[in-house]
């Protein structure tokens, strides 16, 4: 797979960079980068990976991802003729220097910036205001540019219309997500957690031994590989429930749980309803 959000560090001559992306489909892998991200989904939808969260996406989808954070989005469709496009404004957590950020008339910026390590999803009113200022931006000088963004943190600091996408998030530090290791084995769980996954084949892709990759997995995420992987397909699960005409049993397979039973079984453990009353809430 071709990497679509790669590392881009801002030059001297500006603090923030803006790309403005325009392919056929978003396709990239799952990975990470010190710079903090804002991103603006102008045309595509599919899936959305931030953390252990699987969501999907539509035009106009607006999410803030903090520094580190692992992520990509990958559009369902690698044949519809629409293109994929969006807008990203990549930055460093420190941006504009400590010291201007330290001041108080920033301090709620400053605090959505720590906040950030969750990765932030913007709806309503704030992300209509803040797409418009994202246009803004992509036709300003660099000093405007600058000016724009800022007000755009600040909207978004002071919003009531926004919503952590994965809590768990938290668990994530620069001391270990920054690893090539860590990248490749989300990478390979999000290609494969449709499939059977065993352990020997992802601590394989680690270049661990089992036992030092279940050590090395939990000290990064605080959870199990089969805890994450089960969250995964839950979660993939809950989009063809609220989302498809599919079958129970349809979807149990296309997610990857091999047996009906051990499906709703974990269904039910983890949302607190059976696949079917977990429909049954999304009907109208």
């Amino acid at each position: 797979m071709k990497t679509v959000f790669e590392q881009i560090t801002p030059g001297i001559e500006s603090s923030i960079s803006l790309i403005d992306l325009d392919m056929p489909c978003f396709d990239g892998p799952y990975h990470f980068h010190p710079e903090m991200e804002l991103t603006w989904i102008r045309k595509s939808s599919g899936k959305r990976f931030v953390g252990g969260n699987v969501s999907d996406y539509e035009p106009d989808d607006l999410v803030l991802v903090g520094s580190n954070i692992p992520h990509c989005w990958q559009s369902i469709s690698k044949a519809s003729p629409e293109q994929a496009q969006a807008i990203v404004i990549q930055f460093h957590p420190d941006f504009a220097g400590e010291v201007f950020l330290g001041l108080p008339e920033l301090n709620k910026i400053q605090n959505l910036l720590k906040k950030s390590h969750t990765g932030i999803v913007i709806k309503g009113d704030t992300k209509s205001e803040i797409i418009s200022k994202i246009n803004q931006c992509a036709s300003a000088d660099r000093f405007h540019r600058l000016l724009r963004f800022i007000e755009i943190l600040d909207l978004i600091a002071n919003s009531k219309e926004t919503e952590p996408i994965d809590q768990q998030l938290s668990g994530f530090s620069a001391s270990t997500v920054e690893t090539k290791r860590f990248q490749k084995v989300f990478s390979y769980l999000i290609e494969h957690y449709q499939q059977e996954v065993s352990l020997k084949s992802v601590a394989a892709v680690a270049n661990l031994t089992p036992t030092a990759f279940c050590r090395h997995f939990k000290s990064i995420t605080r959870k199990t590989l089969v805890e994450v992987v089960t969250e995964f397909r839950i979660n993939q699960a809950c989009q063809l429930l609220r989302n498809s005409e599919k079958s129970v049993n349809a979807i149990c397979y296309d997610c990857g749980f091999g047996n009906i039973s051990y499906f709703n079984k974990t269904f039910k453990a983890v949302t607190g309803h059976t696949p079917l009353q977990y429909r049954n809430l999304f009907i109208d």
